[in-house]
């Protein structure tokens, strides 16, 4: 599935079932500008000074990251993807940290 794909199957998941973000925000994390890798490298490390049970907010304009951090989150233990979000032009995640 390409990322657009990804994006619009979002969208409409979110305009179906009327999500809102409405996440107790632990940090925010700020990678808009940085392409593939950056994003996924450092939410990685982000998430590695949150607390257990935080969230992790990640900010970012590349289209890519809907797909990489959700396959980061998908095969790395102790982290939960809780939502992703298109802001206009900036994607956001919400990453918990669960143990």
């Amino acid at each position: 599935m390409s990322c657009s794909n990804i994006v619009g199957y979002l969208q409409y998941e979110r305009s179906q079932h009327n999500m809102s973000v409405n996440h107790d925000i632990t940090e925010t994390l700020d990678v808009k500008g940085a392409s593939c890798p950056m994003p996924v490298v450092k939410t990685k490390s982000a998430i590695d000074d949150v607390p257990e049970g935080g969230v992790l907010e990640v900010l970012s304009t590349d289209k890519g990251s809907i797909s990489d951090i959700n396959g980061w989150a998908a095969g790395t233990s102790g982290v939960e993807l809780l939502e992703q979000v298109e802001d206009g032009d900036v994607y956001k995640h919400y990453v918990e940290k669960t143990a």
